[in-house]
């Protein structure tokens, strides 16, 4: 009797010197309890985050019918394809808004694909989250020539000074590992999505709060609506990229990637491990980062799916079904602008 009071005034003497350290000296508080009290925020923040929706705003009631039965809505795991006339700017707006949502843009420009900053930023600027707090993140080899480009209210831009790569294929994975290390040591607890976009490329149209989810994916301009068997997977069993021909459920471009900073940092996580394994294994899978990219949401589903009007090609002529680009690569000479073939 007289152990187990003595236990418990001493459970309850370490109890009231962890609430006491914690509220007065957080940064000498035992990083396991910090990283638990970070994330025990971060998750309470997000629980929220997609289902709040501010008192006295009016809309219109949904329609119970479909208003674009041409094209698929949703894929078979009950993620929603967004295309045009599928959301109402307005209430998507008023949803995240009320969040204080704020998105990290990460843009690689390394050699000559520094011509392609000044689009890229102007045309975010005027079609990108507009009124929404975004930082982009521009990693490059040539900081002295990043253009001037007048930003919006609280949008900013931070030059991160990479050293320069001689193949454009070794980029792929060196990029992944810089998402990585970015999301850990600045971006997992400050922001609550990433966007990581190539840089040759423009926006055209309005890109919002609609595209937002815990892991996004955008659908291959040219793939869409290919057979699986069609799909430029990684075919070979030797690389860690390998999908087999009857396994697949769409082709995704490697030029957008996008979610929660947790989910974007465990994608590319893996896809470094798994091209890591490649090189030792002397393969280079056939599309570099894109075909590891395509073998992570196999089996790791998107939430949320862009149609490809959020990534369009210049050279491509524009489907009946498309009403809208919002986003396109440019139309280029690769061997004007990549190091080697």
């Amino acid at each position: 009797m007289r152990f187990r009071k003595i236990f418990s005034l001493f459970c309850l003497f370490i109890t009231c010197s962890l609430l006491w350290l914690i509220h007065y000296n957080y940064n000498y508080t035992p990083s396991w309890l910090r990283r638990m009290l970070d994330c025990r925020e971060i998750v309470t923040k997000h629980i929220n985050m997609d289902l709040i929706f501010p008192p006295g705003v009016v809309c219109a009631q949904p329609s119970v019918h479909t208003s674009r039965p041409d094209v698929s809505l949703s894929t078979r795991w009950s993620a929603p394809i967004v295309w045009e006339e599928t959301f109402d700017v307005a209430v998507i707006n008023n949803i995240y808004k009320h969040q204080n949502v704020t998105v990290a843009t990460i843009i690689f420009a390394l050699g000559k694909y520094v011509r392609f900053l000044k689009d890229f930023l102007e045309s975010a600027e005027q079609h990108f989250m507009v009124g929404y707090p975004v930082h982009y993140y521009l990693f490059t080899d040539l900081p002295n020539e990043v253009p001037e480009v007048n930003l919006g209210e609280e949008r900013q831009l931070t030059v991160i000074k990479t050293p320069s790569i001689n193949r454009w294929q070794e980029i792929s994975l060196k990029r992944m590992k810089m998402i990585e290390k970015l999301i850990e040591e600045e971006l997992l607890y400050t922001v609550d999505y990433i966007f990581s976009l190539d840089v040759d490329t423009k926006f055209h149209a309005h890109w919002g709060a609609e595209s937002l989810g815990d892991l996004v994916a955008v659908l291959h301009p040219y793939l869409f609506g290919f057979s699986r068997k069609q799909f430029t997977y990684e075919r070979r069993l030797k690389s860690q990229a390998y999908i087999p021909l009857d396994e697949g459920d769409y082709y995704y471009e490697g030029a957008v990637i996008g979610g929660r900073p947790d989910k974007v940092l465990k994608l590319a996580k893996t896809c470094r491990m798994q091209m890591e394994m490649d090189q030792a294994n002397q393969i280079e899978a056939v599309w570099q980062e894109e075909s590891h990219l395509n073998k992570y949401f196999l089996y790791n589903k998107p939430t949320k799916v862009l149609s490809p009007e959020y990534l369009w090609n210049d050279k491509k002529e524009k489907p009946s079904n498309m009403k809208v680009v919002r986003f396109s690569q440019v139309d280029k000479n690769y061997a004007d602008v990549r190091p080697n073939p």
